[in-house]
């Protein structure tokens, strides 16, 4: 089977300020479009099976700049939903609450139409995730890209490692960025963490 590609979408407004985006739907920068358009080389190194995208805006152009054409839009790759939290940053969750992690500490709860999730429910979405991405790379040569948001994506990749949720946190995952998802006799392993296209050179 092939391997599998995470994508985080590129920069916005509120990720270059530190604010938790969920289910917000903010552009991208201009910056951001510039580091969507810098993984084309990289997409176009892989022969791609199938595509599956979150269905907010940063995630669908980064799709689309990255030459995807045929993907697939799919809920369960949406960012956590930080109910409470929703454009707060950290700095300012921990002046109310030292100490306070996500991966761990979860987040406050929100109105009804965003409560909010725990790292356990972000697992549960990240393994339904995974058994799309399994079926669809059993039917296919290539290799299956995701294109989605950063806390998402970390706890996916923990999920694959079979570690728990909390496990994301290990795997800090910039804007504009590709991971690769691979296997070793068998078992899964990050094959590629972080990647950006090299510099020209001269």
């Amino acid at each position: 089977m092939g391997d599998l590609l995470l994508v985080r979408h590129g920069e916005t407004e509120w990720s270059r300020s530190g604010r938790h985006t969920g289910r917000t739907d903010v552009p991208l920068t201009e910056r951001g479009r510039e580091e969507a358009r810098g993984l084309v080389p990289l997409i176009r190194s892989h022969r791609v099976g199938a595509a599956f995208v979150s269905p907010l805006q940063r995630a669908r152009e980064t799709a689309e700049l990255i030459g995807l054409h045929e993907m697939r839009i799919d809920a369960d790759l949406r960012e956590w939903d930080y109910g409470g939290y929703e454009g707060v940053t950290i700095v300012e969750i921990q002046r109310e609450r030292p100490g306070w992690f996500l991966f761990t500490d979860g987040v406050a709860p929100g109105p009804p139409e965003h409560p909010g999730e725990t790292p356990e429910q972000v697992g549960e979405r990240a393994d339904r995730m995974l058994g799309k991405v399994d079926a669809a790379l059993a039917n296919t040569e290539g290799v299956v890209v995701l294109v989605a948001h950063g806390h998402f994506l970390r706890v996916l990749t923990a999920r694959r490692l079979g570690l728990p949720p909390s496990g994301g946190a290990l795997f800090q995952l910039a804007t504009g960025t590709l991971g690769r998802l691979g296997t070793e006799h068998g078992r899964p392993v990050i094959a590629g963490w972080n990647i950006r296209p090299r510099p020209p050179s001269g």
